[in-house]
């Protein structure tokens, strides 16, 4: 993926889009995870880059960047299918390492805290985790 693309899937938008990726990542996060946390490298940092996106303490336009990424990573329709084993996630992979780099500094403590809970609450998350 060029970083042309990325940075296209990653426009915050306007608040309807917003709202309507939020709607989005809120239905299909946490199933979309659990079969994907094996591939992705980052589990912990994804979580709560979920509770910075849903946090409406955090700046809108991060929230955008978030929830851009976050939607790239539920909807089943991107550039690589996400039923390719062991390559299908690569591409949300891309995409979500770029929106942790744009928005570096505003995933806070207490939506690491919010990640460890889930983390703790959803052993088959964790365990996924471990087995990599």
């Amino acid at each position: 993926m060029d970083d042309v693309k990325i940075g296209e899937i990653l426009l915050p938008g306007d608040e309807e889009t917003q709202d309507r990726r939020e709607r989005q990542v809120r239905a299909r996060f946490w199933p979309t995870l659990k079969r994907a946390v094996r591939q992705v490298p980052f589990s912990r940092d994804l979580i709560a880059a979920y509770y910075c996106a849903v946090d409406p303490a955090t700046p809108i336009r991060v929230r955008g960047t978030l929830l851009a990424a976050l939607a790239y990573f539920v909807l089943p329709i991107d550039l690589v299918p996400d039923v390719f084993a062991f390559v299908g996630f690569t591409d949300d992979i891309a995409v979500l390492a770029a929106a942790f780099r744009m928005i570096q500094g505003h995933i806070a403590d207490r939506h690491y805290e919010a990640a460890d809970l889930s983390l703790a609450d959803n052993p088959d998350i964790a365990s996924g985790m471990r087995g990599k």
